[in-house]
């Protein structure tokens, strides 16, 4: 087997990688925005000028109204929005832009007695590990229909205080580990800055980048891959381990260099 290969975007072959890849895929929270927070300037210029160049996907955790808030509402009348591709909930979901609107091509829901079991076995650890706390922002529990999101803070948190939250990731592994011991028959993963998420299992990143490529009719591995959670825990990984170009960023600064990067490599090539 092959080892899977994970490069730090300031290292990575990009003329090699702009020679192969035929798409590009990014994380949504911490690669093209901070947590919850919409794309800035910089980011959607580039974001729209890689739409004209070649298909992009944003495959993300967060639940669709969040893609749209956080990417949709920011883009100019210059993207390309028939060569984006967008998959919320970790891919068990797919929309595309089909007579001017955008259209849920699939979505793959979790059954009423799999959200019981889940969301009691959430609270309970959360109860009994110490992060169920008295004030939160908003949802601490969000149903998305194909995912659980657990968010420690609440879904409306400061983002400041998301990120100081657990920053080495150690609080969201142990909730994850005792609830996945709890409903081994669903996917159980650490999420974002405070989050833990619950789908089907083998809908993850790795299914996300596998349907892309059959839709797109390419192979994975001309897939880039772009994220700030590449660790082997982290939940971007997966993307890595289904074969797709992975690129580690540490934030939307990295990503904004990475694209630069990117638009220029392509530009010249369809010059």
């Amino acid at each position: 087997m092959c080892p899977i290969a994970v490069h730090g975007w300031d290292e990575l072959d990009m003329d090699a990688a702009c020679a192969t890849m035929r798409a590009v895929a990014f994380d949504l929270d911490g690669t093209l925005a901070r947590s919850r927070k919409p794309m800035d300037a910089a980011m959607t210029e580039r974001f729209a000028a890689l739409t004209r160049l070649l298909p992009v996907a944003v495959v993300t955790g967060g639940r669709y109204e969040l893609v749209v808030s956080q990417v949709l509402a920011v883009l100019g009348g210059d993207a390309d929005l028939s060569n984006l591709h967008l998959m919320p909930t970790r891919g068990t979901r797919y929309y595309r832009w089909r007579d001017g609107d955008w259209r849920c091509e699939y979505s793959f829901d979790l059954s009423d007695a799999d959200r019981a079991r889940a969301m009691d076995s959430l609270e309970r650890h959360a109860r009994d590990q110490g992060v169920w706390y008295e004030r939160v922002w908003g949802e601490r529990i969000e149903d998305r229909g194909s995912q659980l999101t657990f968010s420690a803070l609440g879904q409306q948190a400061p983002v400041e205080l998301r990120e100081r939250w657990d920053p080495d990731n150690e609080k969201k592994n142990r909730l994850a580990a005792a609830v996945a011991a709890d409903v081994p028959e669903l996917l159980v993963q650490p999420g974002g800055t405070t989050s833990v998420d619950i789908s089907l299992r083998g809908y993850d990143k790795a299914y996300a980048m596998r349907r892309l490529a059959a839709i797109l009719g390419i192979g994975v591995g001309q897939i880039m891959f772009v994220g700030d959670r590449m660790t082997p825990a982290g939940n971007d990984y997966p993307a890595a381990r289904a074969g797709a170009i992975a690129v580690r960023v540490s934030g939307p600064e990295d990503t904004l260099r990475l694209c630069d990067a990117i638009i220029q490599r392509l530009s010249r090539r369809g010059a």
